[in-house]
């Protein structure tokens, strides 16, 4: 059995294991992000696949767009696709495989990943082709660049990119903001 002098020397071991814990929590850098550039992806007629195991399946062709913003500028190349499923619980599930053409002819391949989600009457106008204001749904990704390495765009390789999406009839439009 613990005496007294046991029983307080691991409360302040504890205590103070907890206060180094506050103490580099305090001291670690905030995550800020910062807006790189705004992909607008033309997409084509989505290809139902229908139900699978995860839910209703399909399949949307990338048939181009453009790239803008303060740091890279060029175009969507056609020719990707964006892989979906409806869950369940009616979530969209995207995953997004596509390439860019910078402004300097430089290829950067782009993997994107989230989910979109809101009330069934917004859904179902979005579904309609109908602008809604991307304020009534949550439609939120995270992506992947890769870029050719010793080229000026190497810079994505090297961050995690958020990206905040919006619907329209015939383009997804995702403003992609570096997280520092």
């Amino acid at each position: 059995m613990l005496d007294r002098r046991q029983l307080m020397g691991g409360v302040l071991i504890a205590a103070g294991q907890s206060i180094a814990v506050a103490q580099s929590a305090e001291t670690a850098p905030a995550a800020n992000i910062r807006f790189c550039l705004e992909a607008r992806v033309q997409v084509d007629t989505p290809l139902i696949v229908g139900p699978s195991s995860y839910g209703l399946r399909r399949v949307v062709p990338i048939s181009g767009g453009t790239v803008t913003g303060p740091r890279l500028n060029g175009r969507v190349a056609p020719g990707g696709a964006d892989w979906q499923f409806v869950r369940g619980d009616g979530v969209l599930i995207v995953e997004a495989r596509y390439t860019l053409e910078a402004d300097d002819r430089a290829l950067i391949m782009v993997t994107n990943r989230g989910m979109r989600h809101g009330p069934p009457a917004v859904i179902e106008r979005l579904s309609r082709g109908e602008h809604v204001d991307p304020s009534q749904y949550y439609f939120r990704t995270v992506a992947e660049f890769e870029a050719p390495s010793g080229s000026r765009h190497e810079w994505l390789n090297r961050a995690i990119f958020v990206g905040v999406a919006q619907r329209e009839a015939s383009q997804a439009i995702i403003r992609f903001h570096e997280v520092l």
